[in-house]
């Protein structure tokens, strides 16, 4: 296992594109300077590499953590599958060749391409010492599609209808505020 830190950066997504890779970075740089329907700004692209990790809350009601890591960006939803733990604290890390963040509440790994869940499955406990290797729970954070134009990012919103597991941490409860801007009241 190598591991790699980077700062991430949070943005919106746009409608998916005809790639398997929805977190792929497309450039459309011959395209006019309005952005095309769907996209969501969210911020020029030397100002989220340099800050390496942004979030933001798209179209009222997703919030999501933009990431720039080895000359690439990644757009997923902001809090982990498992239990809600807040991706832009996490670290970027390999495992078995694929790049993964890693969350900061119980370890998790969620790859930054694919969204899948990631973990370290035993060949035959009764065997000392263990063997171990790599295996994927599927796909569990839902990842959304970056595209830079003329120097600005968007993200395309990710609307498969399936339901995805991270999806579950996309509501009211979770945000530490309103849309309005207001504190949430703490339940007594």
């Amino acid at each position: 296992m190598r591991r790699l830190f980077s700062e991430g950066i949070s943005m919106s997504s746009e409608e998916e594109e005809a790639s398997h890779r929805p977190s792929s970075v497309s450039s459309l740089s011959d395209s006019p300077c309005s952005s095309p329907p769907n996209l969501h700004y969210v911020g020029k692209k030397e100002e989220i590499v340099k800050a390496g990790r942004l979030t933001k809350l798209l179209n009222g009601c997703r919030d999501v953590l933009i990431l720039y890591h080895d000359r690439q960006l990644y757009a997923m939803d902001k809090r982990c599958y498992h239990s809600g733990g807040e991706l832009q604290h996490g670290d970027i890390e390999e495992f078995n060749g694929r790049l993964c963040i890693v969350c900061p509440w119980h370890s998790y790994k969620i790859t930054l391409a694919e969204g899948e869940g990631l973990y370290q499955a035993v060949d035959d406990p009764t065997k000392k010492p263990p063997r171990t290797h790599w295996r994927s729970k599927g796909v569990k954070q839902r990842i959304h599609k970056v595209t830079e134009i003329n120097g600005d990012v968007f993200v395309t919103l990710n609307k498969s209808c399936e339901a995805i597991e991270s999806d579950f941490y996309q509501t009211e409860k979770y945000r530490p505020v309103t849309l309005k801007g207001q504190p949430v009241p703490k339940k007594q």
